[in-house]
């Protein structure tokens, strides 16, 4: 058996504002989106480079608040990017920790916090 990589699910409660924070904000892209039928909640797949995220509607799936690590490169380059959007609701900025690593973190629509991590070089 060997374990491959965990992917978050995280709770939405509204498609179009996950979809402008994720993909029009964070540049995910979709790779599916599902519905049992047109008036039932969406659960949908994002994913940007090796990160992969399920978000979902579904009451039972997963709590809103739910916080994850996402281990990146090139964080000043990513924080950048984001700050050109000049979104609404977000202005990230970059802290070091403690434990030697930098962080940007990033709360989206629902309560979740998504922090994007980089190792500071030794």
């Amino acid at each position: 058996m060997a374990l491959q990589q965990a992917i978050p699910i995280l709770r939405s409660f509204d498609a179009a504002k996950a979809k402008a924070f994720y993909l029009d904000f964070l540049g995910f892209k979709l790779d599916f989106e599902h519905r049992f039928s047109e008036d039932l909640p969406l659960y949908m797949q994002v994913s940007k480079d090796g990160c992969l995220l399920h978000i979902s509607e579904h009451h039972g799936d997963c709590c809103p608040g739910a916080a994850l690590r996402i281990e990146t490169s090139k964080l000043d380059t990513y924080q950048q990017l984001l700050l050109a959007k000049q979104y609404a609701n977000a202005r990230p900025s970059i802290e070091a920790t403690p434990w030697g690593s930098r962080d940007m973190t990033v709360h989206d629509p629902f309560g979740n916090r998504l922090v994007f991590t980089e190792s500071e070089p030794s």
